[in-house]
């Protein structure tokens, strides 16, 4: 299989939250934990990312695992996105960012056992069909009324598209009628298909200058940039994604770029949104996590699913 690799150094963007992380108290020690913060070994010709890369993409392409997930349902964006048309005011917005709501109607209680997923040039999965109420319960998952809260008075089963693993695709989903809105809010009514177990496990405890990526935040609408979270601490330069890309898959290493400092050094970790531009559009191919040898997730964390758990 011919491969094309890509070297990409970001520029960062947003940051997106502070979380309690057990990062070295002293920056510039050799025991950086887990290699974060650690300089690359002086008169290296590869770097062990990249040797990781290779392996994570090597173990990925042709195999079974790599098989099953061009046949499931893997959703890429938000699964209850913003109004097109927008939100009246700043509460609503911040709303709708908390997912914060406040139920003061009746939904409904009969709907269909399964819902199906339909891509570009005909292709579907049939997948079991969310209720209006697990619907509700995934899209309400912070539910505080001290906090700004948008009010659903009702619920109708409908369709959205959303951007999944192989493309664009329509999905059933739940048009939430919002109290003061001619628009209603649409929530996906499905959840991801199983992941496939990985053909590779984890770096582990094996030394490595690899750092998790939390998620995947967008693709491009040309495919031709991926925005991941990434993450670094409080004495280095910013995290950096690097991508390898080949046929079937692109695995993405994020590591840490390195500065000297005296000192100590707070014990948190940032994230951060990184852009990596590649050199084709991702297409079906796989988005892979060098450091975890699994696809990069996108969202849902709250749910059962072990898609992206």
């Amino acid at each position: 299989m011919r491969t094309h690799t890509t070297r990409t150094t970001t520029r960062l963007a947003l940051v997106l939250s502070l979380t309690t992380a057990l990062f070295a108290a002293g920056c510039g020690s050799e025991k950086a934990a887990d290699g974060v913060g650690s300089k690359p070994s002086e008169g290296s010709t590869s770097a062990p990312s990249d040797d990781r890369a290779r392996q994570v993409a090597d173990a990925w392409d042709g195999s079974k695992a790599a098989e099953a997930w061009l046949k499931g349902y893997f959703p890429m964006s938000d699964a209850a996105p913003a109004l097109d048309s927008g939100f009246h005011n700043d509460a609503d917005n911040m709303a709708h960012t908390l997912e914060n709501y406040a139920l003061r109607g009746e939904l409904p209680t009969a709907a269909p056992e399964e819902g199906k997923v339909t891509w570009k040039g005909g292709k579907s999965l049939t997948l079991p069909l969310l209720d209006a109420q697990q619907t509700y319960t995934a899209l309400d998952r912070f539910d505080d009324p001290r906090e700004p809260q948008l009010t659903v008075t009702g619920a109708t089963l409908g369709k959205m598209t959303i951007a999944t693993s192989r493309g664009p695709a329509a999905v059933p989903a739940w048009l939430f009628t919002l109290e003061g809105y001619d628009e209603p809010l649409k929530r996906v009514a499905l959840r991801p298909s199983k992941l496939p177990k990985p053909p590779i496990g984890p770096a582990g405890d094996t030394p490595t200058e690899l750092t998790q990526l939390p998620r995947l935040v967008e693709v491009s609408e040309d495919g031709r940039t991926v925005t991941v979270l990434a993450q670094h601490g409080s004495c280095d330069d910013g995290p950096r994604v690097d991508a390898l890309e080949t046929d079937g898959s692109v695995a993405l290493s994020a590591t840490v770029a390195y500065v000297e400092q005296e000192g100590a050094c707070t014990a948190d970790m940032k994230s951060k949104k990184v852009k990596v531009e590649l050199e084709r559009p991702v297409g079906d191919r796989i988005l892979l996590d060098a450091y975890k040898g699994r696809p990069v997730p996108y969202g849902e964390p709250g749910w059962s699913s072990p898609s992206w758990s």
